[in-house]
């Protein structure tokens, strides 16, 4: 796994995972994890310079190193760090469980095609997201206006970022999502794992696809299955 590019939402992976681990082995198990939790300024100096050649180098160096400590699998746990993950994914030999692809999955239990989507303005507005979701699974994604994009950006930076998570951005989030909904969403996508730590399902009558969920399950399937 690597983490820390928020580590509340890391927290909530490792606890996840360990859970169902748990669950799946009557409690007699928990998950073998190999974890390098990044310090966040790592992350956000190289974004303040746009240094994203930087980027993809920083976190393909840290990939292999947990290649090379024995992991089966790599998990990226983070929406956007994903835009590097084709990258990455050329310098290890293990493979990538991207959470794009295991959002797509509930998306499509549900028989949906088309999503709102919710993130940084990188995930919102690059095509690394979008682009995957369309052309390999089928489902189109619509996004928030740039005000509302801009907006979204500045909570994650001020306030989600640093731990403080705020019932009046609560009431703006689900305005946004409302307003999604308005222009055809069938359900949304929590595509920042610091989301589901301000709005859950209870807030809302939309379905709501959380990606740190669906991410750590997805990691947990894996290491059944290559059990069995």
């Amino acid at each position: 796994m690597i983490g820390g590019s928020g580590w509340e939402s890391t927290v909530e992976y490792y606890k996840t995972i360990n859970r169902k681990i748990s669950e799946a082995s009557n409690y007699e198990h928990s998950a073998r994890i190999v974890m390098f939790s990044v310090d966040f300024f790592e992350i956000s100096s190289r974004v303040a310079k746009q240094d994203f050649d930087g980027m993809e180098k920083f976190l393909t160096d840290i990939a292999i190193q947990i290649e090379d400590d024995g992991a089966d699998c790599l998990m990226i746990c983070a929406n956007t760090l994903h835009m590097f993950a084709e990258q990455i994914s050329q310098n290890i030999s293990i493979p990538i469980i991207h959470i794009a692809d295991a959002t797509a999955a509930k998306i499509k239990e549900k028989n949906m095609r088309k999503v709102g989507l919710l993130g940084t303005k990188f995930t919102m507005e690059m095509p690394f997201y979008k682009d995957r979701l369309k052309n390999m699974h089928g489902i189109d994604v619509v996004v928030p206006p740039v005000s509302e994009r801009e907006y979204i950006q500045k909570t994650f930076l001020d306030e989600f970022f640093k731990g403080k998570f705020t019932n009046e951005a609560r009431v703006q989030f689900l305005g946004i999502i409302n307003r999604l909904v308005d222009q055809g969403a069938e359900g949304i996508i929590l595509g920042c794992t610091e989301i589901p730590l301000l709005i859950s399902q209870k807030d809302t009558i939309v379905p709501l696809f959380d990606t740190l969920e669906n991410h750590a399950l997805a990691a947990v399937d894996f290491v059944l299955s290559a059990g069995e």
